[in-house]
């Protein structure tokens, strides 16, 4: 890739030549038709699944293209990279396995199972800043500090293209498709994606999608200029950048269609959905595609639609609130407490209205102390049930049966 006047941009010929360089050693990742999401939205849905990467996400293009076209004196200097876990491991695998030495600066806040899987890889971890903005700027300094080779996780022509080999390969598997979603955060894959579809085929709309917490893509967009929003905590730490970046907004503005956000309850849904329906996992900038098609952020009918599932590298403890809170929404889990009379039996008496209707206790907690008439119990009960009319009936019980309870949430 020339260096170029800053003006010049990456070209769809800069991403054939980088799937040239990387191609056989990625995994051609499936782009599958899903029933379940094709019905619920009316349009044909394909999902792109580059949470199968070795290292679960799709960072592996961009750093792989990076790292093949840096110079033997710029690999012997070692690399250095910021990142809140997808671009750290793709650096982390992808220098190690050529001998490079690699240190990457992640956030203290990266959830662990990135940490780890970093250092799995090979990398080590220097971890700092409250977010990736700050370890950011702590890589650029130990870059300048210790003459390392800084390698962006967006902002940088090379991994632009190589990001941007995706969509070489997503019109390879479906040729025919009309709208492609894309997760956005800093923009370097969207930049490379939409360059590639446009100029092959400028009828295919590129659609980004970002996280309302952290919509800096779209602010960039709207005010016509780079633009540094507040701090915030996203489900979608994956594009969770607070400035987009500036080789990446001109791109952004010249090839991309529109840009779309989701909530983080949308994400949290589209999660437990993909988990559940497609037994697929995603992280939650992987499922914000799949947000914004459920929950009608695009208005697409009869469509061909290519959602890119980006990544998959979730927190295991994160996917376990996801799943009881999405259950307890779809009403198959309900949470009550449920005042009793202290004495022997009366347990065994509310279980009993319990079973008869089928609901199944998988958690129990007893308080006589606090916010309790003296001679009774506050019992929190934890039950497994068959969706919201089952809790109507279940509910509806109880208060015949006499008993004081309410929700919790």
């Amino acid at each position: 890739m020339s260096a170029g006047a800053a003006t010049a941009m990456v070209t769809v010929d800069d991403v054939r030549r980088a799937y040239g360089r990387i191609r056989e050693s990625l995994f051609l990742s499936p782009c599958s038709l899903s029933e379940t999401f094709s019905e619920l939205s009316g349009n044909q849905v394909f999902l792109k699944l580059e949470n199968l990467q070795m290292t679960g996400a799709y960072k592996e293009r961009g750093a792989l293209n990076k790292i093949l076209e840096l110079t033997a004196q710029e690999r012997e200097r070692g690399l250095i990279a910021a990142s809140a876990g997808n671009h750290a491991q793709a650096v982390s695998y992808h220098a190690t396995k050529r001998g490079i030495a690699a240190q990457i600066v992640m956030p203290l806040a990266t959830p662990l199972n990135k940490v780890m899987a970093t250092r799995r890889f090979g990398g080590e971890v220097v971890l700092h800043g409250a977010n990736y903005d700050e370890a950011c700027d702590e890589a650029k300094r130990r870059a300048t500090e210790s003459g390392l080779t800084f390698i962006h996780a967006f902002d940088d022509d090379a991994v632009i293209a190589g990001q941007g080999t995706l969509g070489l390969e997503l019109l390879s598997q479906t040729p025919d498709v009309d709208v492609v979603l894309v997760p956005v955060g800093g923009g370097g894959l969207i930049s490379g994606m939409a360059c590639a579809l446009k100029e092959i085929n400028p009828r295919i709309q590129v659609i980004g999608v970002q996280t309302s917490r952290l919509p800096s893509m779209k602010a960039a967009i709207d005010a016509g200029h780079l633009v540094t929003l507040p701090v915030a905590s996203t489900l979608a730490d994956g594009i969770a950048v607070r400035r987009a970046g500036e080789r990446t907004l001109p791109m952004v503005q010249k090839y991309v269609d529109e840009i779309v956000t989701v909530e983080e309850e949308e994400i949290a849904s589209a999660i437990l959905l993909l988990l559940e329906r497609e037994k697929t996992v995603a992280e939650g900038a992987g499922a914000a595609t799949v947000a914004a098609i459920l929950h009608r952020k695009v208005n697409c009918v009869g469509k061909r639609i290519a959602a890119i599932i980006s990544g998959g590298n979730i927190d295991v403890s994160i996917l376990s609130r996801i799943i009881e809170r999405g259950l307890a929404k779809d009403g198959r889990l309900i949470r009550l407490r449920i005042h009793l009379p202290d004495y022997p039996g009366a347990l065994h008496t509310l279980t009993g209205v319990l079973a008869d209707h089928r609901a199944n206790i998988v958690e129990t907690s007893h308080d006589r102390k606090f916010g309790v008439d003296l001679g009774y119990t506050a019992i929190d009960l934890t039950m497994e049930t068959r969706g919201n009319e089952h809790i109507e009936i279940l509910l509806a019980a109880l208060a015949v049966a006499g008993y004081q309870f309410e929700r919790i949430q």
